[in-house]
């Protein structure tokens, strides 16, 4: 009666310690593939060295044509209110 009572009590404690390693498992392999598809999901946001480059040149760009703007219309003013004499 003892060795049964044994026998059911390590059943019951490995079946327990059995059951929650295939949930933590479980849980783990969850975990990672949420992470693999983050790492994917940043890897969308983030802008490329090429892109950058070329967003900075059209603002440059712009602003090239801005000034090139004020130096003539500077220019006018000055050749419009210069003094006559």
């Amino acid at each position: 009666m003892d060795l049964t009572l044994w026998n059911t009590g390590l059943s019951l404690v490995v079946g327990i310690v059995s059951w929650v390693l295939k949930d933590k498992a479980a849980e783990l392999s969850r975990i990672s593939i949420l992470l693999n598809k983050t790492r994917e999901e940043i890897a969308k946001d983030y802008v490329t060295k090429t892109e950058v480059h070329v967003d900075i040149n059209r603002v440059m760009n712009r602003l090239e044509v801005l000034d090139a703007k004020l130096d003539r219309l500077i220019e006018n003013n000055r050749v419009k209110g210069a003094p006559n004499g």
